[in-house]
């Protein structure tokens, strides 16, 4: 019996890399000399880094950065194949290190992104993958472009370092002190969000609101990201507002593909490419794989999905176990999904459900096979 193991993380349950071993306690209930193979998944938001250095055997580390709201944070980090780093924004400027109480998109600060990546850059690395996403900022990436030298002037010649709140005070941008090591630095981000930076449909409008900001605050900060989209256009010579994904990561996306040569590729499709799960396939009986919640959206552009169309072009079956299954599964068993499987039992509250995730996981995947068992029998 061979199964891979690749689920993504359930939200404040457990990270993909507990979910995968509550996977293989289960499995090893029933079949105790199962070859599983942990692929621990993500879709370039949380637990990117730290997927990616599993699949390949890779290097966690950490860095002191300045958080979103000016304070020191100790970012996680990965090296992959020697030569490759891997960040996720959200170690740095993201939602969770920023207190409920604390959040407002007008002040918080992306300026430690960029200083990680000098981090990394001066250990000698040469390709970077990003995780956006998560983000507790609506800056444009302006504090990230600042600590990597880019310098920012107010009507008054001063320099300063713009926020979310601030971007309308932008009066010139040079980048000519931008840290010469970029134009080497090979950038891929890894986000399925193909959000433009402004509109109706950008950054500010979509997003600010789960990161503070009240209906006053929305076209303050659209005001303030429209000068500044329109100053780096006017420095590129090329549109940069509406290009897809421009708005990641309150509006992180722009800078990285305007003024750092990022390329953009779906989270899930290059951790599977990275992870060499086609090949894993070979000889695989199941992919169990899972997330919080699975329901008909979860067909568009999710880990359970990417994953399940994959192994069904090898012949694999799929089996998702997600804390909840809802309605219209339909679109998943098309394009190859198999079963999905609740694993929380009937009447348990969210809490204790959130609480009692690994040893949820692990009695809904030995149950599973238990009953398949009985049945071939």
């Amino acid at each position: 019996m061979k199964i891979l193991l690749a689920p993504d993380s359930f939200k404040e349950s457990m990270t993909a890399v507990e979910a995968a071993e509550a996977m293989e306690r289960g499995v090893r209930r029933i079949y105790p000399d199962a070859e599983c193979v942990k692929l621990p998944f993500a879709d370039g938001g949380e637990g990117t880094a730290e997927c990616l250095v599993m699949m390949t055997g890779g290097e966690m580390k950490t860095a002191a950065v300045t958080g979103p709201l000016g304070e020191t944070v100790h970012a996680c980090y990965g090296i992959i194949n020697g030569d490759t780093a891997v960040i996720e924004t959200a170690e740095c400027c993201g939602l969770p290190i920023t207190p409920p109480d604390r959040r407002d998109p007008r002040i918080t600060t992306s300026y430690g992104v960029g200083e990680l990546i000098f981090h990394v850059m001066e250990q000698g690395i040469h390709k970077l993958i990003v995780g956006l996403g998560g983000s507790a900022t609506n800056d444009g990436g302006a504090g990230m472009l600042a600590a990597l030298g880019a310098v920012f002037t107010d009507a008054k010649g001063r320099s300063f370092v713009p926020a979310g709140g601030s971007l309308g005070e932008i009066a010139g941008i040079s980048f000519g002190g931008l840290d010469s090591r970029l134009k080497e630095l090979q950038i891929t981000i890894a986000s399925d969000v193909t959000n433009p930076l402004t509109g109706r449909n950008g950054a500010s409008y979509v997003y600010a609101r789960q990161k503070g900001a009240d209906d006053a605050m929305i076209p303050v900060l659209e005001d303030g990201m429209r000068h500044y989209a329109a100053l780096l256009e006017q420095h590129f010579g090329k549109t940069i507002a509406e290009i897809p994904g421009a708005g990641a990561a309150g509006g992180l996306g722009a800078a990285f593909f305007a003024c750092l040569g990022a390329h953009m590729e779906s989270g899930v499709e290059l951790l599977l490419r990275l992870s060499g799960m086609a090949e894993k396939l070979a000889g695989a009986d199941y992919v169990f794989t899972g997330e919080g919640s699975v329901d008909a959206q979860s067909a568009m552009g999710k880990t359970p999905c990417g994953i399940a169309r994959l192994a069904s072009t090898k012949g694999v079956p799929t089996i998702i176990f997600a804390g909840r299954v809802g309605d219209g599964l339909e679109p998943l068993y098309q394009i190859g999904v198999n079963g999905a499987i609740a694993i929380t039992p009937p009447g348990q509250p969210l809490e204790e459900a959130l609480k009692n995730g690994a040893v949820n996981m692990e009695n809904a995947v030995a149950g599973w096979l238990e009953k398949s068992q009985s049945q071939v029998r």
